[in-house]
């Protein structure tokens, strides 16, 4: 469940960046950004990002990591750069059908990511830095996500990557499709392995 959570989430991604210049999510603009300005790849930026949050994760408060905070940090790059270099997306020059693909993007990665987190061998990197800054400062983990993934948004468009509407309505979107995605597979999840 964990792994087959991490490849829809990542395609969710990587589908998404086919219409970036309708706005993505901050830490994919951040990705973005990197890759314009530096090179390697878009996933490879992701892996480093994600390498970094853990690392400071551990030192600020390591409850939240687990291995499986670790296979999302390595793995999540790697397969949205495949999905990218395979290119299975459907494809359109007319706005509204590039609007469809986005929200489309956006609710295939609520649904991985539920699906993913619903496993509990570990949140992602992003989720366990900011949920570590939560506890660290005892701050809502609601206003964390605020303020952290508003500097991203802010660091990533001074670094010239792609922000527009959807950038600022994506967690609204995809929020309510991950809280979903996780209670339906956290119970699947029980009744398989006989724990109700």
């Amino acid at each position: 469940m964990f792994t087959l959570g991490l490849f829809i989430f990542s395609y969710g991604i990587a589908l998404a960046i086919t219409v970036q210049h309708l706005g993505i999510h901050p830490w994919d603009v951040l990705s973005i950004a990197l890759f314009d300005l530096f090179g390697l790849s878009i996933g490879t930026w992701a892996v480093i990002v994600g390498l970094v949050l853990v690392c400071i994760s551990l030192i600020i408060d390591r409850k939240y990591i687990n291995y499986g905070t670790f296979l999302n940090a390595l793995l999540v790059g790697p397969f949205v750069d495949m999905y990218l270099w395979i290119g299975w997306f459907p494809t359109s020059n007319e706005t509204f059908f590039e609007v469809i693909i986005l929200l489309v993007a956006i609710v295939t990665m609520g649904f991985g990511g539920g699906m993913y987190a619903a496993a509990r061998i570990g949140v992602g990197p992003r989720d366990g830095f900011m949920l570590s800054l939560s506890d660290q400062f005892g701050m809502s983990i609601s206003r964390v996500r605020i303020v952290v993934e508003t500097s991203v948004l802010v660091l990533a468009f001074l670094l010239g990557g792609p922000v527009f509407i959807f950038t600022f309505i994506y967690t609204f979107i995809q929020s309510p499709v991950f809280q979903f995605s996780y209670h339906y597979h956290s119970k699947r999840l029980d009744q398989l392995l006989g724990r109700i």
